[in-house]
Parts: structure tokens; sequence; C-alpha cells
């Protein structure tokens, strides 16, 4: 790649933002600005780390770790920006740059933490911490253990294996994430007749129609694919052949030429095993545990051990009610793209609740402003304002101003919320700027989703499922917005893996509370709001699909587990051939409930930060549901309760011990029983 030189004068990424919050002036940067930012930003980072080690003074914490923690900032302002334009705004010219970059920022990471003059810095001022105030121990400590775990104590040619290891996942992982973009664009659905369509709303027909035309095919209409097997219009298709063609697309993706990630997969899962081994672990999922509040995958084991037979149970229990409910539409053997269409079918018939009819109650606009915000509002006291003179990064981003319950301004939320054919599927929540005391800058947010974008001069109606993701990403953006640490690095979701989903996971809560739900849930053309007995319908038919969610979700994280587990010795040559077997071990192979993902589309785990690590949502969901039990006990939706929950634990990042904000919140240690109860499974 050509190189680009940075010129200070020309380019808006040398210094912080002028704008509202520093959000980045979107609209002056282009991808040659990004490129020389990020050359200049590692140069920059160098420098200060060898003025950092090349003085005479005995190491401090003042000149050895705060001035490490205030080293990089161009670096990290670029690399903010570029993680969210990398998922959500991948064109050619991103792409391009997140393959030239992403080796380059794993090396120089390498450069820093197997430095052997800086850690023996740190070293010094980690011996003698004690006196030092909580958070700037406590950012010793992490420091410290940081560059261990990154192999700090190796020796120099060990130190030089690890850099190549790391170098190759990075390399193979941008890969295998690029992969799954084009396979699954690639993938959609064409249909040749609107008829076929049955079954979806006039809107959702028309949607597809402009989907299709906008890819070149008029006259035509095409049905993209979500991230996770399960394809939202599986429930709602009653042409079964269209539902195996679309679920067929969706369980095949990037599993064939030219986007095979099945030898990606086994190539980084056996480099993660060799570097976890010359770490000093048995293997990369101990290597995760470890710093993790499981703490080990005996831990995670124990906690899966409880869950899988129940699970299986109860998902074996809904397959005789659909395969029931098929019968009578004379269909002899259920099949994997019939189990959404029945599961709606039967849940209808004994509840007397149609989840797609809901959609019309649920516009997208209310369900923001009248439910999300609205929530935030009346447990926290936050005010949102568009600030449509703000501009971001593609047309349909828009973004908020927070306003505090003081009347303060708390910072920018940016919400990006309709699928691309650049965008990553799934949903997820960034940071452009993070909150810290040390240079005095407030939360810049963003939250990502994947809705269909609606046809020209209709609304976005959305499903239970995609209203409860809104609240799952805001979720995360309130620890965002919420955090109030000295330092960048505790600053918001900065916290171990398997906790970060827990505060997000609460928030979920707040999609079904009554004086939540009638603000939001009103027909989108009369304004009627949701009857009173279709609310007590969706109460009673909160268990209804239970087993099939945990099993679809236990079958990809003990697949997960198998994969991170392998030593370096381990022989895979076929990776379905690997996860066919892994999934029959752990006692979750059920043809009818694929995993939530399957290997060659599993991002969380082979590009993402999840690797061994998607244990990390159940177990945050034992925290989640004991914590709304808690609420729920406390009075629910007031004031009080979210104070607490703020001050105790939103605000304090990873500068406190996560689980003693829990203890702290709770009164006491965390129970499983609530998540038995919520899930259906046996215990307490």
């Amino acid at each position: 790649m050509n190189t680009v030189i940075h010129d200070p004068s020309t380019n808006p990424l040398s210094t912080p933002s002028t704008l509202p919050f520093e959000l980045p002036p979107f609209a002056a940067i282009t991808p040659d600005h990004v490129r020389a930012a990020f050359d200049a930003g590692m140069a920059e980072q160098l420098a200060e780390v060898a003025a950092i080690t090349g003085q005479a003074a005995a190491p401090t914490f003042a000149n050895t770790v705060e001035a490490l923690e205030r080293s990089g900032r161009l670096l990290h302002r670029t690399a903010s920006l570029f993680s969210n334009l990398a998922a959500a705004h991948a064109t050619a010219e991103y792409r391009a740059i997140e393959a030239d970059i992403a080796p380059r920022l794993t090396a120089h990471a390498d450069a820093l933490s197997l430095d052997p003059a800086l850690f023996a810095r740190l070293d010094a001022v980690h011996s003698d911490r004690e006196h030092l105030d909580a958070e700037s121990r406590r950012l010793v400590e992490r420091y410290h253990l940081d560059f261990v775990r990154a192999g700090a104590r190796l020796d120099p040619t060990q130190a030089d294996q690890l850099r190549e290891l790391n170098r190759e996942i990075s390399v193979l992982g941008t890969t295998f994430g690029q992969n799954l973009l084009a396979a699954t664009s690639d993938a959609a659905v064409l249909v040749d007749s609107a008829a076929e369509l049955d079954g979806l709303t006039p809107e959702d027909v028309a949607a597809a129609a402009e989907r299709a035309a906008e890819a070149g095919h008029p006259g035509r209409w095409m049905l993209a694919l979500g991230l996770p097997t399960g394809q939202p219009v599986l429930a709602r298709l009653t042409d079964r052949a269209l539902r195996e063609r679309v679920h067929r697309a969706s369980v095949g993706r990037a599993s064939c030429a030219p986007y095979d990630n099945g030898p990606l997969a086994i190539r980084i899962a056996r480099l993660r095993a060799q570097r976890a081994r010359l770490l000093g672990y048995p293997d990369h999922a101990a290597y995760v545990a470890a710093d993790n509040t499981a703490g080990s995958p005996a831990a995670v084991d124990a906690l899966l051990a409880q869950l899988v037979p129940a699970a299986v149970a109860n998902a074996e229990r809904e397959a005789a009610l659909l395969a029931e409910a098929a019968a009578a539409d004379g269909i002899d053997t259920l099949q994997p793209w019939d189990w959404k269409f029945y599961s709606e079918k039967v849940q209808a018939s004994r509840y007397a609740v149609d989840t797609a009819a809901l959609r019309d109650h649920l516009s997208f606009d209310r369900v923001l402003q009248d439910g999300v915000f609205r929530a935030a509002n009346l447990l926290y006291g936050l005010s949102f304002t568009a600030r449509p003179d703000l501009v971001g990064y593609h047309p349909d981003v828009r973004i908020f101003e927070v306003t505090d319950t003081d009347g303060g301004p708390l910072g920018l939320f940016v919400l990006d919320p309709y699928a691309r054919a650049e965008k990553r599927g799934g949903a997820w929540m960034n940071t452009f700027v993070d909150q810290n005391g040390l240079f005095s800058q407030r939360p810049v947010v963003t939250n990502n989703l994947n809705l269909d974008r609606p046809a020209p001069g209709e609304l976005a109606l959305l499903t239970p499922d995609e209203v409860r993701t809104m609240f799952h990403e805001f979720g995360h953006a309130l620890h965002g917005l919420f955090s109030a640490v000295r330092y960048p690095r505790f600053s918001g979701t900065n916290v171990p893996g398997d906790f970060v989903e827990f505060p997000s996971q609460v928030n979920e809560m707040w999609q079904w509370w009554p004086e939540i739900l009638t603000g939001y849930a009103r027909h989108h053309r009369t304004g009627e709001p949701l009857p009173a007995d279709t609310v007590a319908r969706l109460d009673a038919a909160e268990l209804w699909g239970q087993g099939f969610a945990t099993v679809e979700y236990l079958a990809a994280t003990l697949l997960d587990q198998a994969w991170h587990r392998i030593t370096p010795d381990t022989v895979i040559d076929d990776a379905a051939a690997f996860e066919r077997a892994a999934l029959a071990k752990a006692g979750v192979a059920m043809d009818l409930v694929p995993p939530r993902y399957r290997t060659t589309y599993f991002q969380h785990i082979f590009n993402s930060g999840y690797a061994a690590g998607y244990y990390f949502y159940i177990w945050a969901e034992v925290l989640d549901a004991d914590t709304v039990e808690w609420f729920k006990a406390h009075g629910g939706l007031q004031r009080a309760n979210g104070d607490r929950f703020r001050s105790a634990l939103l605000s304090a990042g990873g500068a406190r011990d996560a689980m003693g904000t829990v203890r702290e919140v709770l009164g006491r240690e965390p129970e499983i029983g609530p998540l038995l109860r919520r899930r259906g499974l046996t215990g307490g």
C-alpha cells in the first residue's frame, strides 16, 4: 500500500476535534487521512515510550504509568474512529486499510508490551504501589497484568515466536471477517415472485423490492441475511420451499470457495492454542478465563452443566408440539426451517399471541423515543435532544445530545440503525470518545443495529427481538455514558469480558415494563395502544420458546469452548466435522436447533473479542436475572434504583472490582435461581 504523508496542518485527526464533545469531523475525514494518522500515531507513541524508558529518573507512577496512559493519543483517536468505520462503513477503501493496518497494529502493541525496558519500569512501580490512591493503584496493577499476559516475561526467542503468532492471527481474523461480509452479501436470497413472500407485510415486500433494485435486480425481491443462524422472516413466510432456501443460505455462509472460512477457523484456533501454550496456559480457553470473573474453564463448565440437560429436554418438548402443528399442515417431518414458523403458530394457539402482528405496534422511532429514551429518563433522569447540525459518517446516522439529571451535558449518543451492504451484521456498541478525567473528555458512544430499511414513505416496523436488541445495546451505551473514571484505561465498558454484557442485559427488562410498553407499543397507523389483554398474554407466554433459545445459545457457547480447548497438536482436517463432533460430545447436537452461530460465520470468536468467551452472555445473565429481581423487589422503575445502579456499578467502569460493584447493588452475593426460573429450567 502506498504511504500517505501525515500533514498535521491539514489532517483533521491530528488534534482533538473542535466539534461538541470532540465528535469526529466525519465529513472532513478521508481514507488517506486515516492511513496517515495511523502511521503518525504509531510513530508518535513509540517516541513517547522511548522518552519514558530513556529518562534517568527512577520509575514513579507519574513518569512511567501515567506517562504511558497519556501516550498514543493520536493513535487512540484514529483507532476509535476506524474501529467503527471498519464495521459499519466498510467501503472498499476502508477494507483495504483494515487489511493493511490490522497486523501493523498488532505488531505495534507487541512493540510496547515486549519492551523489556518499559516492563522493568512498570515492574518497579508495581512493587511500590501501596501508597497510591485506589484508582491509581488499580491502574498500575492492570498495566502490569496486561504486560505479563502479553508476554513481557518471555525470553527474546519466545518473544519473537509470540510476535509472529499475533501477526498471523490478526491477518487471518481480518480475512475471516471480510470473507463473511462478502459471503453474507452473496447469500442474500433473490425471489422472482411476490406471491412467494406471502406472510410478509406489504411494507416488508416493498423493502425487499427496493433492496433487490439497489443490488441490480429490478423487478425481483431480495431477502438479506442477518448474522445469526435464525432469520426473522422464517417466522412469517408461508412458502416452505422459500423458508428452506433462506435457512440453507444462512447456515451455508462462508463454507465454500471463494469465501471458505473453515480452513481459517482451524488455523486461527491452532495458532491461539500455540500462543496459550507459549504464555504458560494449557489452552486458549484457560488463558481467557483467567482474566475474567469466571477464573477458570472449570467454573464455566460448572455453569453450563447446570443448564444443558434441562434446556435440551425443554427444546425436545417444544419440538414435539411443533411437529404436531406441522403434521396438521401435511408435513411429515419437521425441519429446522419450519421451527420459527410453527413456533409462532403454537404460541398463537396456546397463548393467543401473534408476535408477527405485534410489529404493527412497534415502529422504530416510537420505540426509540417513547421506549428506550423514556426508560432512561424515568430511571436516570436523562434527556435526549436530536442534533441534526452534527454530521455522521453515513446519512443513516442520527446524533443526540444527552443531558444529565442536573441539566448539564453528559455526552453524545450516535445511532446507526439500518443494515447496508458495507455494514457487518449483528448489533454492537462502540465509543468514539471515552470518558475520562485525565484529559477532561466526555463520552461519545454509538449503537449500531441492522434493521431492515423501510421503503420510502414507510415506517420501520420491528419484531419483539429487535426491540429487545435496541434496549440491550442502549444498556451498553449507558455504561459508556455514565462512566466517571480518571483514567481512559477504565472507561465505560473496559471491564472483564464476562461482566460487560451484564448491564446491557439488565436494560432489556424495561422492554416489557408496563409503564414503558404503553408508551411505545402503539399502532403505527392509528396510534392505538397495544391492548391490555395482549400484554397479559405476552406475560403468560414468557417461557414459550426458551428451550430453543437456550439450546441454540448453549450450542454456540460449547462450540466456542471446543475450538479453544484444542492443543497445538490437535489434528483437525475439516471444520464442519469438528463442529459436528463437538456438539455431539457436549450433548447439544439437535438437528432441529442448529447453533446460533456455526463455525464459518461465528464472527464473535474468529474476528472479534469473544474467542473462548461466548459464554460471557450466560455468565452475565446470572447477574442480570438476579439484578432484575432486585429492581422488581425495590419498586422497579424508580429514580432511587437507577441512581444506585448508576453510582455503584455503571459509573465505576473498570476502576473497581466488578463483582464488588454487584455486591454493592444487591447487598449480597448473586444467586443462580433467578436465571433458572427465567429460562424455565430446574432450580431455585
